[in-house]
């Protein structure tokens, strides 16, 4: 194990990797607390996420600290993207196990680094502390004229996907299974270094109606988006299947289980699913909001309810 240095050489070194010139910034790291400028005529959009070592990650499962930081800081921004907000700034509470030495912490910060210059977020503050497990939680700041949230689906939207969905559930299958196959690479990659879809987000101001992020799996989150809307979200099932493609169906053939099931119950992609009366710029159009409640899904047999489901952190372990 490494060299740890003390509380305030740790800060200092956070500051140096992680220290960036943000518009509006007027105070970053290196006091009490950030000081900020937000923009003119914006609204501020704020979210917190957490990454919690044997919860949603394991070390051996992921390329270093690098993947670590890099998943925990975008992860967050998946949620300012999913509101049609262009990222501003970021804070970052880090809670180190003894294990933890500085080269270990330098990597976790050059991955929060990479993933903040990726989409245009400053890291400006944060906290340092001691704990029993490695722990990353990120808040961060967007700002939008007008956002956009779960609650406006219409009867009659299309209902819009962008980016993959099921790939990082098999991913995390085949890490936690330890399958080794040469089909599941993209879906490795999906896991371990998933990309807030900020581009994608922006085309949903003005134009979608409610949208959200797939975080805990396609059909979970757009079941939050449809009892929110108080509609009824009808997805085709061959439409998805259609834009999930190739890559999921192979990854689904390495590990023997079903690529439908992956791509609406997997989790962790951050792939963002709207409902627009409209076509979205980069986004697929998957199915359709009607009149009523809850999940249906649409195949060559007729339409059938769809069961809600997905990760959830407080569910029952049977």
């Amino acid at each position: 194990m490494g060299h740890s240095g003390t509380e305030e050489e740790r800060i200092r070194r956070l500051s140096a990797l992680l220290g960036a010139v943000a518009s509006g910034v007027v105070l970053g790291i290196g006091d009490d607390a950030a000081v900020l400028q937000p923009p003119a005529g914006k609204r501020l959009v704020w979210t917190v996420d957490t990454q919690v070592e044997e919860v949603h990650f394991r070390r051996g499962w992921l390329a270093g600290g690098q993947d670590i930081g890099y998943r925990a800081f975008m992860a967050a921004a998946s949620d300012i993207a999913a509101m049609g907000a262009a990222p501003w700034c970021a804070l970052s509470a880090l809670e180190l196990p003894p294990d933890v030495d500085d080269a270990m912490l330098d990597a976790i910060a050059a991955g929060q680094r990479a993933a903040s210059d990726q989409i245009g977020a400053a890291i400006v503050g944060g906290n340092l502390s001691r704990g029993p497990v490695l722990a990353i939680t990120t808040t961060l700041l967007g700002s939008v004229a007008e956002a956009v949230t779960r609650s406006g689906a219409r009867a009659g939207d299309g209902i819009w996907l962008a980016g993959p969905v099921g790939l990082a559930a098999a991913g995390l299958a085949a890490l936690s299974r330890d399958v080794l196959d040469a089909r599941l690479g993209l879906a490795l990659a999906a896991w371990r270094r998933p990309v807030a879809r900020i581009e994608d987000g922006r085309a949903l101001a003005g134009v979608a109606h409610a949208a959200i992020d797939v975080s805990d799996g396609l059909a979970r989150d757009l079941g939050h988006l449809a009892a929110a809307s108080g509609v009824r979200a009808v997805l085709d099932e061959a439409l998805l299947l259609a834009h999930a493609g190739e890559p999921l169906a192979r990854a689904a053939e390495a590990l023997g289980m079903a690529a439908l099931d992956l791509a609406l119950f997997g989790g962790e992609d951050y792939a963002l699913v709207a409902a627009s009366a409209t076509a979205l710029p980069g986004f697929t159009r998957v199915g359709e909001v009607h009149e009523g409640s809850g999940l249906g899904l649409l195949s060559r047999e007729g339409e059938r309810d769809l069961a809600a489901r997905g990760f959830d952190h407080f569910a029952r372990k049977t």
